[in-house]
């Protein structure tokens, strides 16, 4: 399904005449975004639209889709995967050679480990992990190392494996360095207020800074294993209102206005020197009820209601 709404992107037509104001240098791109909602950018807690659109960049995971591709299940770091045949654990075999942004080698451990590290540390999107049966007292036990090139996850029953495989290419199934994170431990914490504001991953770019309400800055990553990326470094610009990022775009002063409204939008799309983009994401959708009302109180009708999902 296609979204316009506050999900569009204004790019910078490439025939347009030299303005008369300084530009950014060609090898940086300039987004113009609101970037207050972001809390952390550690993957295993973020869980908000910036952040996430960061967090894509700078790590990699197992499997990875693309709209590019229409969104088919592709390797990411996993070489293969495969089910057994009651359906309940699953074995991933990694791609060899590849290398986190240290040098580090990327191990079937660190997969593991980072997927146990989203349940122990159970923040705001370890619900997509732990759905499948895994807690912090048994994740060991069902995430487990088999050799340096694979692991295993085994879920408490038969699910999907669609629906498993998918859930995989979330931003909190990254996969994490984990002798970086370690280095980095504070009180047991695996990391995680060092990698709130710094990334430990193997992805295109690498986070260089995060200034809260201000910008992210990503640095291109040397040799990476998914082939090169076109720009050096991606500049994100905290920009709260709208009108002021379509403007942005309009002057010349960003390459990309994100999150615009109907009427912005409408804007840019009339503008001969500038495109605008439409594109395809992923989004959750809640469905709540009042447990306080008779008939949605019964267990009974909140599954109907369920059910009636395809």
């Amino acid at each position: 399904m296609k979204h316009f709404a506050l999900a569009l992107s204004a790019f910078a037509a490439l025939s347009l005449a030299a303005p008369a104001f300084a530009e950014t240098p060609a090898d940086t791109l300039v987004i113009a975004d609101a970037i207050d909602d972001i809390v952390s950018l550690d993957p295993a807690e973020s869980f908000e639209f910036a952040g996430q659109d960061a967090l894509e960049n700078v790590y990699d995971r197992l499997i990875q889709i693309r709209p590019a591709t229409n969104f088919q299940l592709e390797p990411g770091l996993a070489e293969s995967w495969s089910v057994s045949e009651d359906g309940k654990t699953y074995t991933f075999k990694m791609k060899e050679g590849l290398k986190f942004h240290s040098g580090n080698p990327i191990t079937a451990d660190d997969a593991a480990w980072s997927l146990q590290r989203v349940v122990k540390l159970n923040k705001t999107p370890a619900f997509i992990i732990t759905q499948f049966g895994l807690t912090p007292e048994n994740v060991e036990q069902m995430i487990k190392v088999t050799s340096p090139t694979e692991f295993t996850i085994t879920t408490d029953k038969a699910y999907a494996q669609s629906f498993f495989y998918n859930i995989l290419t979330a931003i909190v199934a990254s996969v994490v360095d984990k002798k970086v994170a370690m280095e980095h431990e504070q009180n047991g914490d695996m990391g995680y207020e060092w990698l709130k504001t710094n990334s430990a991953g193997s992805g295109p770019y690498m986070l260089r800074s995060w200034k809260p309400n201000d910008s992210i800055v990503l640095e291109e990553v040397d040799n990476y294993w998914g082939g090169d990326v076109a720009l050096k470094r991606v500049f994100i610009r905290h920009v709260p209102e709208g009108a002021s990022r379509r403007l942005l775009v309009e002057q010349g002063d960003a390459d990309i206005a994100r999150r615009l409204s109907p009427n912005d939008a409408q804007a840019i799309a009339a503008n001969a020197e500038l495109k605008l983009f439409e594109e395809q994401r992923g989004r959750i959708y809640y469905l709540g009820a009042n447990m306080k009302h008779e008939a949605l109180g019964k267990p009974e009708v909140i599954l109907a209601l369920r059910r009636l999902i395809d």
